[in-house]
């Protein structure tokens, strides 16, 4: 007997929810974004993991994402309008197009507002844009902008790698310290300076504290390798643990962790954390380690809690 698996839909493009939005507030009611986004997800069948799933900057979910542009779309072309802070309803506007019935509503439908191409025309021109025209289409302005900065971000991350593995095992001990240190581990740069690459004892390479009160230690293992870090050198770190009576460590490498080794951290008793050179860079990057601020661009949005006694 074969069984046909049910074919789920992604996550829906801002465009694909203009008309159940303004569907939505075709009752005529003020209604919170919160609302609708709840509705439309119920409507669109969406999956807890799918309402959860983040932009790439992890600051807000994908499909809240794309609710709030469809209504600002919906906005500026006169069929829906804002009554305060975080909430709308449809304009007579919008009525009588929910009215007319149409199939979709999309970019090319709502060309038919004079305010909606106004809107449009000021937008960035992408013709000299290293962007596909289809997603400049799908996507919201914020995604683009996100998805421009997550490649950006990945080749930094590439690029540090690179330089990491390029460096003497001197300055690979000094990055350790300075990535820890920033994360908030080590107490004084003294300390942590006394610690890695001072001990090399049975399969440690350094100590550290947990806090800058050295209530408690973490053991350090720092590896600068391009071959896979396998189980066996994970069990030997583990060993040397035991040996010490710890219950925590660190093992970084500027390569990767091989799945037994993986599967074997998540089974034993003693706390380990896997950094690879994929997360080490990312983690560089989080925590400012031979890196610095080139350009900083500020998204602002209106706070209408400011013109409330308008």
């Amino acid at each position: 007997m074969i069984i046909l698996g049910v074919n789920r839909m992604a996550i829906p493009k801002y465009q694909e929810l203009m008309l159940p939005l303004l569907k939505f507030a075709a009752d005529q009611e003020e209604h919170s974004l919160r609302s609708a986004i709840s509705h439309l997800a119920e409507e669109f069948d969406l999956t807890e993991e799918e309402k959860k799933e983040l932009l790439p900057s992890g600051q807000q979910a994908l499909f809240d994402n794309r609710v709030g542009w469809a209504k600002t779309y919906l906005k500026k072309a006169g069929l829906l309008e804002y009554t305060r802070r975080g909430y709308f309803k449809i304009t007579e506007r919008g009525i009588n197009v929910v009215e007319d019935e149409p199939e979709t509503i999309d970019n090319e439908y709502l060309k038919k507002f004079e305010e909606f191409v106004e809107f449009k025309s000021k937008s960035v021109n992408t013709e000299n844009q290293d962007l596909d025209n289809d997603d400049f289409e799908e996507k919201t302005p914020k995604e683009i902008l996100e998805d421009a900065y997550q490649t950006l971000r990945d080749e930094l991350a590439q690029e540090l790698l690179d330089k990491v593995k390029n460096s003497t095992p001197d300055f690979f001990e000094k990055l350790v310290i300075d990535l820890l240190i920033n994360m908030g581990y080590g107490g004084s740069r003294i300390d942590a300076g006394k610690a890695i690459g001072k001990v090399n004892d049975g399969g440690i390479d350094g100590i550290i504290n947990e806090d800058r009160l050295g209530l408690d230690i973490i053991y350090v293992q720092a590896k600068k390798w391009e071959n896979v870090v396998g189980r066996p050198e994970i069990q030997k770190f583990a060993g040397a643990l035991e040996g010490k009576r710890a219950k925590k460590g660190i093992f970084i490498t500027t390569s990767y962790f091989s799945k037994r080794a993986k599967d074997y951290v998540s089974n034993i008793t003693s706390k380990i954390v896997l950094i690879d050179g994929e997360l080490l860079a990312k983690y560089m990057i989080d925590f400012d380690v031979g890196v610095f601020e080139e350009d900083v661009y500020k998204l602002k949005n209106i706070d209408n809690d400011y013109f409330f006694d308008e």
